[in-house]
């Protein structure tokens, strides 16, 4: 087995590429991980699985996002603009997240500071990974950074290991 200097995947001997986060295994050791202060987390967290779901991914012009994060009292209602960014808030750093989970334990449960992004198009949403530390997930499956994700009613989005459903109003 070959474990992942990014995220620690034990991949299986021959694999080129990581077949938990696509990081090139053979070039790794040949350039220099700036690692980010996040605190990381085993990927294999079988108490953070989720069911996929099948709702619409429409979301009409005047809809709100209720995002209810797992333990919270009150869900979070928002209209998204164009771009909503999702993170924790962080005194050291410049970078502001529009949405911060801060108050939600987002620093414990390893939420980068710019960690995922909404985007919103004519009558859809889509959920982007904006290269955090320990990854984004919908509905169990791990995003590839950078490359937008269709999001619909009812998914279930993981930060870390904050876990959230996102519903459409």
């Amino acid at each position: 087995m070959i474990a992942c200097q990014y995220c620690s995947h034990q991949n299986r001997e021959g694999v080129m590429f990581c077949e938990e986060c696509g990081q090139n295994l053979h070039s790794i050791a040949e350039r220099t991980i700036t690692v980010s202060p996040t605190k990381r987390f085993d990927q294999s967290v079988a108490d953070l699985a989720a069911k996929v779901t099948w709702g619409t991914a429409r979301f009409g012009h005047d809809a709100f996002i209720i995002i209810h994060i797992r333990d919270a009292a009150e869900p979070i209602i928002i209209k998204p603009s164009e771009k909503l960014v999702v993170g924790r808030a962080d005194t050291t750093s410049t970078a502001k997240p529009d949405l911060d989970l801060t108050p939600f334990g987002a620093l414990e449960k390893g939420v980068s500071r710019i960690h995922a992004a909404v985007c919103r198009s004519d009558d859809t949403l889509t959920l982007v990974d904006m290269g955090s530390a320990n990854g984004t997930h919908l509905n169990g499956q791990r995003l590839v950074p950078e490359q937008p994700r269709i999001l619909r009613d009812g998914d279930e989005i993981r930060l870390g290991k904050l876990v959230a459903h996102v519903y459409f109003k």
